[in-house]
């Protein structure tokens, strides 16, 4: 529990008040608020040590509310000199203060947006800060949202950390980090952490802009054929030739395959006609559509000119699939109509009390038709084509008409009204508004990821200090409602000359947005930011060992890999010379006890890392050497990593060597046991062996006539090999007994 500085009696209290002040201050210039509190919080716990092997650990770190919850954080292993602050804050990278962090400098003391943990006995510890407990543990409760005070998650790599507080500011010991990933987000299975950006963070880029359908006024990515349909108009100023019509374009490079320029008029003669509104696709190839004004007409890539029919009545509004495949519904202001395509009788008709335009949901035999200027939506079943429902749109008559559009997975429906999109279930409730800064215009559903885009226009007009000329696309989660990409600019893409457009390749990959002011067709491509698929684990291994690390990653580009390792606990790094592969495969050493690698994968979005994996190595037993202790006589020693040894290289005898400390000595000359060398090891004389054999590279004495099996005893002596080992162990006093045949092997990753 914590109190309000100043309110406790005693000089003990008026002490923690004047240092209270100075940690305020100085919080003030961290950005961190101060605060206590112990409670639980259920979720998935998510454990990280830190370079002084602190372990740190976090009671959820994915699918975090974006608009705030509470996690547990514990702490044990912590020095007790050291004060620490624990917090969200933006994570920078190793050896980069976390910076900044959730919060504000908190004057009473009663902030849950972070903890101060501080020594027992420290100045501050009651009124700000609370003790660490016994062994440097802590168990407190923070508060943490996606977005506030400057720092925000879904645009930053974001952690829950502890870090050491402003009297050690400087000090990077007590920087343990946690990444954490908010509805929408996922920092990865394998434990994957977000250097400049979150783990798997989703974004679309422009790759390609298509000037060659005039001004496009509607998109749709055929699904058999994959090509491009581009309702158009003309536009007047780009050239001598009238560009209205229907445009078929290859979707990967944007030329042209086929243009459709006329369909019948009123009286059945062909003229040159816009295409105001694609309904649908037709079988195969071609599609269905509305030319102005009462026109409904049919064509695909390679035709001379369009089919259709003229309607009698007013102006057509909205158009979309009817509940047969020959025939199509159709808005007329308030008059809705199930017609045939091929005559133009109107099987069935509807009026309404008001509207303009409508969203068919077959699936579910419902069609949602909007009144933006009554503020009202309608819905009628199709079976009997009669009005089974109407809904208020909030924000009241007069709003700015948008969109209509059913997400095909739910059934929900989607109306764009001013800068908001509601978002209605099936049955009709309201279950979410989606505000923008942009007028929302259309609205396109991707069922493979449960992701809908939206395309938002500016308004155009520079006079209004909310307007800056540029539109947006926004992707969100149909589930959650969650933005599920990062918000992208689009340039000049305004609402003087038209409403925006936008079709989906199935899974998102690619977008394609029209600008009817611009005359263009923006191709957009999906970039992921690599996603750790497979992450290392801790190893323990004997030296000599060959020991290998696997790390995987996702992402679009493909990302890179790179292996770095640090000697000093994770408070440096450097790359692995070479180590670009997902594998890291290497020969145990000694002299890497202890030293941390990991995997760090790059590409065009940003850069993951794995999680720090600690290498163990133990010294090799005799039982290891048995094997490949023999009677070789002479030869010459080697260094290994600054390690001397000692072995023979003689033809009467298995494989033998002890590596000592110090340096390396020179054997005997032949292979007839004559008189050999003594090797010395810091005042050893390393004098092991006997008639017929060397053990460990000692002496090499002896006629050389009693070779040795692998792991036997020795023929001369009747010694077995473990026991002559561990006397050679005894003699090279710290000296590491090490396989002849590892030393074969490549060396260690350093």
């Amino acid at each position: 529990m914590t109190s309000t500085p100043g309110t406790a009696p005693g000089g003990q209290s008026r002490l923690r008040r004047r240092a209270g002040t100075a940690a305020v201050a100085a919080l003030l210039l961290a950005g961190i608020p101060v605060g206590a509190a112990v409670s639980a919080d259920a979720g998935t716990p998510k454990t990280a040590t830190g370079p002084q092997g602190q372990k740190l650990t976090v009671s959820a770190n994915t699918g975090l509310d974006p608009a705030g919850q509470k996690v547990r954080v514990q702490g044990e292993g912590y020095g007790l000199t050291t004060g620490i602050y624990v917090a969200l804050c933006k994570d920078n990278g190793d050896n980069r203060v976390p910076s900044p962090c959730l919060g504000g400098a908190d004057m009473s003391g009663g902030s849950k947006t972070s903890q101060w943990i501080v020594p027992p006995g420290d100045p501050y510890e009651g009124d700000l800060a609370q003790a660490f407990g016994p062994g440097g543990t802590f168990d407190v409760e923070i508060e943490i949202a996606q977005k506030g005070d400057g720092l925000d998650c879904a645009e930053v790599a974001c952690s829950v950390v502890t870090r050491a507080d402003h009297r050690a500011a400087g000090d990077r010991t007590q920087d343990v980090r946690i990444p954490v990933a908010f509805a929408g987000q996922d920092p990865g299975d394998g434990g994957g952490e977000g250097v400049d950006v979150p783990a798997g963070t989703i974004s679309y880029k422009s790759a390609a802009e298509f000037t060659t359908a005039g001004k496009p006024l509607d998109l749709l990515l055929h699904p058999d054929s994959k090509k491009l349909y581009v309702g158009a108009d003309n536009l007047p100023d780009t050239a001598d030739v009238d560009e209205r019509g229907l445009h078929v374009l290859n979707p990967e490079t944007g030329t042209s395959e086929s243009w459709i320029s006329q369909a019948p008029g009123s009286t059945g003669a062909l003229r040159a006609s816009a295409a105001a509104r694609i309904a649908g696709p037709l079988p195969g190839d071609g599609v269905v559509y509305n030319y102005p004004l009462r026109g409904v007409g049919s064509a695909k890539s390679g035709d001379e000119a369009a089919s259709g029919v003229w309607l009698a009545g007013p102006t057509i509004t909205d158009i979309a699939p009817g509940t047969t495949p020959d025939t199509v519904l159709v808005a007329q202001g308030a008059t809705l109509s199930e017609i045939e395509r091929a005559t133009g009788t109107a099987t069935r008709t509807l009026t309404l009390p008001g509207g303009t335009q409508f969203a068919a949901d077959p699936e579910r035999g419902a069609l949602w038709y909007t009144d933006f200027a009554a503020g009202k939506m309608h819905r009628v079943d199709l079976t009997s084509f009669t009005v089974s429902g109407s809904f208020d749109l909030p924000g009241g008559p007069g709003g700015m008409a948008g969109f209509t559009e059913t997400d095909p997975a739910t059934g929900a429906v989607w109306v764009g009204v001013d800068r908001s999109v509601l978002v209605f279930d099936a049955a009709g409730t309201l279950v979410k508004t989606l505000v923008g800064k942009d007028l929302a215009r259309d609205a396109a559903f991707d069922t493979a990821s449960g992701r809908a885009y939206v395309v938002r226009q500016d308004g155009g007009d520079l006079s209004d200090p909310a307007n800056d000329n540029n539109g947006t696309l926004t992707v969100y989660g149909t589930e959650d409602f969650a933005v599920a990409a990062k918000v992208l600019s689009l340039p000049g893409n305004h609402s003087q000359a038209g409403a925006a457009s936008l079709a989906v390749e199935p899974g998102g990959t690619t977008v394609f947005v029209t600008s009817p002011a611009e005359g263009k067709i923006t191709k957009l491509v999906r970039q992921v930011s690599p996603l750790v698929t497979r992450a290392p684990a801790d190893l323990t291994a004997k030296e000599g060992e060959e020991v290998a690390l696997t790390a995987e990653a996702e992402g679009a580009p493909e990302p890179t890999v790179r292996w770095q390792v640090s000697t000093d606990g994770a408070q440096t790094w450097k790359d692995v010379e070479g180590a670009t592969e997902s594998a890291l495969t290497f020969t145990a050493r000694t002299a890497q006890d202890g030293y941390r690698y990991r995997a760090e994968f790059r590409n065009d979005v940003g850069t993951t890392r794995t999680a720090a994996v600690t290498l163990t190595v133990t010294a090799a037993t005799g039982g290891d050497t048995g094997g490949d202790v023999g009677g070789d006589t002479g030869g010459n020693g080697d260094a290994s990593n600054g390690v001397g040894s000692t072995e023979g290289d003689g033809a009467t005898g298995g494989d033998g060597g002890t590596q000592t400390s110090g340096g390396s000595t020179n054997g005997g000359s032949d292979s007839t046991g004559g008189s050999g060398s003594t090797g010395t090891s810091g005042g050893s004389s390393g004098t092991v062996g006997g008639s017929g054999s060397t053990v460990g590279g000692g002496v090499a004495g002896g006629t050389g006539t009693a070779a040795t099996s692998g792991g036997g005893s020795l023929a001369a002596t009747g010694a077995t090999v473990m026991s002559v080992t561990l006397a050679a162990a005894g003699l090279v006093g710290p000296g590491v007994l090490v396989h002849r045949r590892a030393r074969r092997r490549t060396e260690g990753a350093l």
